[in-house]
């Protein structure tokens, strides 16, 4: 009998390990699933920050350039509709100040026949945050007026500080630099 039992203890011995050895292994993949969606989820949040931070980035420097264009691009003709286009990127103390100083610019403009035509040539991020960003842009500009009716070229090296308001960057400030 003993001989007959050992076969059968050995057996149950084998069936035991398997059914450890099955039941560890759900559990392992388990795992390994939790493991690997929880790593998936972290990469693809990774992967959209970074996209966030480019796509703001793009922004900031697309309103940068079209505030410099706005601020070079100036025409006697049509001098109300320029500068309102200049007012509409503007916040802040650089808004207020381009405000008050729009009725005597409009003169001067007039009586000058002046005509700038801006060119944004290059435009850098310095320095940006989710609020606030600091951009130097280079522009040329053609200006003609009744002092120089063939042209003349001017290059402009300009520091904008713009702010995130109301879903946009508008520019709070303007300063020549170099």
């Amino acid at each position: 009998m003993t001989g007959g039992r050992l076969p059968f203890a050995r057996a149950t011995r084998r069936l035991r390990g398997a059914a450890r050895r099955g039941r560890a292994m759900p559990a392992a993949l388990a795992v390994a699933t939790v493991v690997v969606t929880g790593l998936s989820g972290w990469l693809s949040l990774q992967v959209y920050e970074q996209r966030a931070e480019e796509q703001r980035r793009q922004d900031i420097l697309a309103a940068a350039r079209q505030s410099a264009l706005n601020f070079t691009s100036l025409d006697h003709r049509h001098y109300e509709r320029d500068s309102a286009n200049v007012l509409k990127g503007a916040t802040g103390e650089f808004k207020e100040q381009f405000a008050a100083q729009t009725a005597q610019l409009t003169k001067l403009v007039a009586a000058n026949k002046s005509v700038s035509e801006g060119q944004v040539l290059e435009a850098g991020l310095v320095r940006s945050d989710e609020r606030s960003a600091r951009v130097l842009v280079v522009a040329d500009s053609k200006v003609t007026n009744t002092a120089a009716p063939q042209g003349q070229a001017r290059t402009y090296r300009l520091q904008l500080d713009l702010v995130h308001e109301d879903g946009r960057w508008l520019t709070s400030g303007v300063e020549f630099v170099g």
